[in-house]
């Protein structure tokens, strides 16, 4: 299991998908992964630190977790087939549920708990972007970044993800 980061959430044009982007930490590999509209504005609300005048689904779970006393230890990506993901939220006591990863990514920025995702699919479906070699000011690595998954969102589309 390889840790990642959740970039953030894209449309892939022309069909106007949505997609969240996650990026290995200390790799250069970014998993993108096509999820639903409602989830994407779920993500990107917890990306940017907005809280909705009442709790969305994914809030209530997060605080029902809180509130029966668990915490959420991991979101762990763990299978691809047929161009479906599938994730599994792990728990402090170990308990195990398995869920969409756009759900769990949702819930995990919204508690603060790492996501994981298997070797595996990082092999498979994971698109290297190197690293920049430029040894500059943090700012410009970050727009450098930027740029070059601009033209990597560009040219993927689900076709590309597509093994059989």
């Amino acid at each position: 299991m390889r840790e990642v980061d959740v970039v953030g959430v894209r449309v892939e044009m022309p069909s106007s998908q949505p997609i969240v982007l996650l990026k290995e930490v200390g790799g250069e590999r970014y998993l993108p992964i096509w999820i639903g509209a409602a989830e994407a504005s779920a993500i990107a609300f917890a990306q940017q630190g907005m809280e909705p005048p009442r709790p969305l689904t994914h809030d209530l779970f997060a605080e029902t977790i809180r509130v029966l006393g668990h915490t959420l230890s991991q979101v762990r990506i763990v299978n691809l087939t047929d161009g479906i993901f599938e994730a599994i939220l792990v728990f402090d006591d170990k308990t195990e549920i398995s869920a969409r990863p756009s759900d769990s990514i949702a819930i995990a920025l919204r508690t603060g708990t790492p996501v994981f995702c298997a070797d595996e699919i990082l092999a498979e479906a994971g698109i290297p972007v190197p690293e920049s070699e430029t040894n500059g000011a943090d700012e410009v690595e970050e727009e450098e970044e930027v740029e070059r998954f601009r033209e990597f969102l560009d040219q993927v589309t689900p076709e590309d993800f597509d093994k059989s």
